[in-house]
């Protein structure tokens, strides 16, 4: 009897010996066999899907074989990782192993969207909406909603995110993305109010958020910032009206069909800086930090006018006599190839 007992004891040791190595060895097949597909494609991963799930849908698509032992290799030799949900490249070569590391890395397929220093808040929500991987909830909602949403009830927009290329994974909500830019320009202007100079005529730093946008509509290039945020200044700390133009553009919205007319300059909006006196009542378009930094740090000087040369920069002068002459040079006899930016660079031809 206990002969019987013993041999029926090695039987099993040897059986469960037996299928712990072929398991070992179906795992190991399962983890070298490249995946079967012949192109670049992507899979997604939704929020809460589970490895198991989404091995047995890849192998019910002929994707992969074995979904079985990778099943079981994940839940003992992975055990405790998160599955990240999102998008995964899968490229032909890949095998087994290699889908489950990128699975344990988390290495989502990302996308970038950059939002460009000058533009307003109606083109900032269209570029979100241009995002086909971002999930839409804001399309439908008016300027006021969104920021309702954002925790920013009766603020204006115009000017409170910041212009930089933020990274996104499929799924990602378009406010998600909007809440970032917004927290990064409230962390830069917190940054640069916290260093400025002396003696600026700002009771807050939404104030020079108004002026770094006027200075980024104006500015051709990036040498002259401070000097026109040195100008704006001493025409308010005379109380000289800002006469701006990009401001007065702003207040005619959409009516605005390229061509500034002096009916236009006329118009009693409220940002119109050639009738009202001071700052306009908001920004009028989105920010970097250097135009941030320009405003509170404004260059010394004593020019009150500018005029633009057509080559994307300006002309600078003291008096108004000097501004006249200026005008007449470079605006009365616009050159052919008159441009209030400068020209893009020219790009090399592909070798």
């Amino acid at each position: 009897m206990k002969r019987t007992l013993l041999y029926l004891l090695e039987g099993g040791l040897l059986l469960a010996g037996l299928l712990v190595a072929f398991t070992g060895w179906q795992q190991q097949v399962a983890l070298q066999r490249p995946l079967a597909i012949a192109e670049e494609r992507l899979i997604e991963v939704p929020a809460g899907a589970t490895p198991g799930g989404v091995l047995n849908r890849l192998e019910d698509e002929g994707v992969l074989d074995g979904a079985l032992w990778l099943r079981l290799y994940w839940r003992f030799n992975l055990d405790g990782k998160a599955l990240h949900s999102g998008e995964y490249r899968l490229t032909p070569g890949l095998t087994g192993r290699d889908l489950l590391d990128l699975w344990r890395r988390g290495e989502v397929v990302q996308y970038s969207l950059t939002l460009v220093e000058g533009w307003s808040f109606r083109q900032l929500r269209a570029a979100l909406v241009s995002q086909e991987r971002l999930e839409q909830t804001l399309a439908s909602l008016d300027d006021a909603a969104v920021m309702q949403r954002l925790g920013l009830d009766g603020q204006h927009p115009e000017g409170r995110f910041f212009p930089d290329t933020y990274r996104y994974v499929r799924g990602m909500r378009d406010i998600d993305l909007l809440r970032q830019a917004h927290e990064r320009l409230t962390q830069v202007l917190d940054e640069e109010w916290g260093q400025r100079a002396e003696g600026l005529p700002y009771r807050e730093p939404y104030q020079a958020l108004i002026m770094a946008s006027l200075v980024e509509k104006e500015t051709g290039v990036a040498e002259e910032r401070e000097a026109i945020a040195g100008l704006f200044i001493r025409r308010l700390r005379l109380g000289m009206l800002l006469q701006t133009d990009p401001a007065v553009i702003y207040g005619l919205g959409e009516r605005y069909a390229g061509n500034l007319t002096r009916a236009h300059l006329r118009e009693p909006t409220p940002y119109n800086t050639y009738l009202h006196p001071g700052l306009p009542p908001t920004p009028i378009a989105m920010v970097g930090r250097e135009a941030i930094h320009a405003a509170l740090h404004p260059a010394a000087g004593d020019s009150l006018y500018f005029v633009a040369r057509g080559d994307g920069t300006h002309v600078f002068s003291r008096t108004l006599d000097e501004h006249n002459r200026a005008v007449r040079e470079f605006q009365l006899k616009r050159r052919e190839d008159y441009r209030s930016s400068p020209a893009a660079p020219t790009q090399g031809k592909a070798q």
